[in-house]
């Protein structure tokens, strides 16, 4: 049980559930290759069935932890981070985005967009759910729309999220990883039928990085 100044301070931001936070190379979507920092933030309760960090959906599991310690352990090794969860704004992202922006750090966020916007961001990669579709704020960011592919219906989802994205977002098409071997090919396939998508690919996962 949290005391109520805890309590008080992760509801200010001042305080995150931290669930993990590693520096590697980015795996997937516009980014892919490039080194960055993540923050993955503890508490989602969007329930994607092929999630594959279950571990983060509850945020009581991962003890709040101070937005000064993470920002500075963020600023010792990158000038790029990404943060991600679990559903980070779940949480309110105005101090962390602050405090990481006044150490020169570029920002960006993974999201569902379930939740409305909070923070200053970079880069707002956006990846809907149809258990809990984004926001209107979130399609209006979203620099990259990014539509994770498990069976055939879910390009018929990707075209509807196109459909509420800016003009500007950068579409890709993303193979669940349990069923990439059937999934990838249809992808492809669709990318070039359909040329304002890209294929994006978990390359961390066959680079066995984090």
């Amino acid at each position: 049980m949290l005391s109520k100044e805890t309590q008080l301070a992760v509801e200010k931001g001042e305080m995150l559930p931290l669930m993990e936070e590693f520096y590697t190379i980015q795996g997937e979507g516009f980014h892919t290759g490039t080194a960055a920092y993540f923050i993955r933030i503890g508490g989602c309760d969007v329930g994607c069935h092929w999630c594959d960090v279950k571990e983060s959906w509850n945020a009581e599991l991962h003890p709040p932890t101070a937005t000064d310690t993470i920002v500075d352990n963020a600023a010792k090794y990158a000038d790029t981070v990404v943060v991600t969860g679990g559903e980070p704004l779940t949480w309110d992202m105005s101090v962390l985005t602050k405090k990481l922006k006044d150490k020169n750090l570029k920002v960006h966020i993974e999201t569902s967009g379930a939740y409305p916007v909070s923070g200053r961001w970079d880069w707002f990669c956006l990846s809907p759910k149809k258990t809990k579709l984004p926001v209107p704020e979130a399609y209006a960011l979203a620099h990259e729309l990014k539509v994770i592919i498990y069976n055939k219906h879910d390009f018929i989802f990707a075209e509807e999220q196109a459909a509420k994205v800016n003009s500007n977002a950068i579409l890709f098409l993303q193979p669940e990883w349990s069923k990439k071997e059937e999934m990838t090919p249809l992808i492809v396939d669709y990318v070039m039928q359909n040329p304002k998508w890209r294929v994006s690919l978990q390359t961390h996962k066959y680079l066995n990085i984090p």
